[in-house]
């Protein structure tokens, strides 16, 4: 990729969104379970450049994307993560991409 995802205007990151879902279709229809799961993490990495980060409230409780009953407690942004806690979790502080998390209503 000749151009960071944090300098890609909405149009080329959608755009190379696009293309990674793509691959990520031929990889599941060849069986490739490795590259599959690589795409999926750039698709989510890209995925964090268009979220409004001011719709992340500190302290607040937000459900996972595609993960059942799965909740995370934002203690602080930094970056494209967001940093806390899972809640009902053995883990000590952990971060994930902020894409994960299930906002109000957002523009992707």
């Amino acid at each position: 990729m000749d151009e960071s995802l944090s300098t890609m205007t909405r149009k080329e990151l959608n755009h190379y969104i696009q293309t990674k879902r793509e691959a990520m279709r031929r990889a599941e229809m060849m069986g490739v379970e490795n590259e599959y799961r690589v795409l999926e993490r750039q698709v989510l990495i890209a995925e964090c450049y268009l979220i409004d980060l001011s719709l992340i409230e500190i302290g607040k409780i937000y459900k996972i994307i595609s993960q059942e009953d799965h909740y995370f407690k934002v203690e602080y942004i930094k970056g494209i993560f967001a940093w806390g806690f899972f809640v009902n979790g053995d883990e000590k502080e952990s971060a994930i991409p902020v894409s994960m998390l299930q906002l109000p209503k957002q523009v992707r």
